[in-house]
């Protein structure tokens, strides 16, 4: 499941994924399924489809453009990661960074959506790549998962790192700054976090034009998830994307208020929710 459906047939769906779904993001803001209905209810009472999929559940209640099938050789632990994580920052390397071999790539917040832009920078031949995030674990986590260096972002600018390729995943203007600077001539900072509607950030517009550089937003890693799913599949199935590295944890739903709260702290990368049955 993924939780921006894609209706295939508006100007933001022509862009090839470079723009949210239209429909799609209306039907999300109205708690509604892409065709506008709601499916549910409690006690006579509708209940709103959450981001068109309600997941946290042991049934959903869908639309099929929410949904994308995978083969039965990918088992569930590995598909329920595609969704989101991987869409987010594996779609922003495939999609929009597109390293090229030779090149470095750096990222910025090493959460599940960083790790997995780690992840997948690493499945490109010949590419280095760079962690960058305040918590030392979690810059043990992406030496761990085989990021070439990891840095906290006083030690990355103080080294004067620089990158073609810089995904900003923390969703934070400091952060978005950060990836800025270490940007180099020439180079594309992408920016896939989600900061709160009143952050702010001041840049140098000169640095941008004398240097070259391009500051992109990406919504779910510019994917469309019925092109790109399958592609992470393929890498999965070819051993160059162990997507099942970034599962911190397996709770049950009954714990699902813990795990939220882990991961707020950041102490979570991903959790794997496990139904009985």
């Amino acid at each position: 499941m993924t939780f921006l459906p894609r209706c295939g047939h508006c100007p933001a769906c022509a862009t090839d994924g470079l723009t949210p779904c239209e429909p799609g993001s209306a039907a999300n803001t109205a708690g509604t399924l892409l065709s506008g209905a709601i499916r549910l209810t409690r006690d006579g009472q509708p209940v709103h489809h959450h981001l068109g999929i309600s997941g946290f559940a042991s049934h959903a209640v869908v639309d099929r453009r929410s949904v994308v099938p995978v083969d039965s050789d990918v088992p569930p632990s590995v598909a329920a990661l595609l969704g989101c994580a991987v869409l987010t920052g594996g779609g922003a390397v495939l999609n929009v960074g597109r390293p090229r071999p030779g090149q470095r790539v750096i990222v910025v917040g090493l959460g599940g959506v960083g790790l997995a832009a780690v992840l997948t920078a690493l499945a490109h031949p010949d590419v280095r790549v760079v962690g960058v995030d305040q918590r030392t674990d979690k810059l043990h986590t992406a030496r761990t998962l085989g990021a070439h260096e990891a840095y906290t972002p006083d030690q990355a600018v103080d080294a004067n790192l620089k990158a073609q390729v810089v995904i900003e995943a923390a969703g934070h203007p400091d952060a978005l700054a950060t990836a800025i600077q270490l940007t180099a001539p020439g180079g594309r900072t992408i920016t896939v976090g989600l900061p709160p509607p009143d952050a702010r950030l001041t840049v140098s517009p000169l640095g941008l034009v004398a240097e070259g550089r391009s500051l992109i937003g990406s919504y779910l890693g510019s994917a469309v998830p019925a092109r790109d799913i399958p592609r992470f599949v393929d890498l999965w199935r070819s051993g160059r994307l162990p997507v099942e590295q970034l599962v911190s944890s397996t709770i049950t739903l009954d714990e699902l208020n813990e795990g939220l709260d882990r991961l707020a702290d950041g102490a979570a990368v991903r959790q794997l929710i496990t139904l009985p049955g």
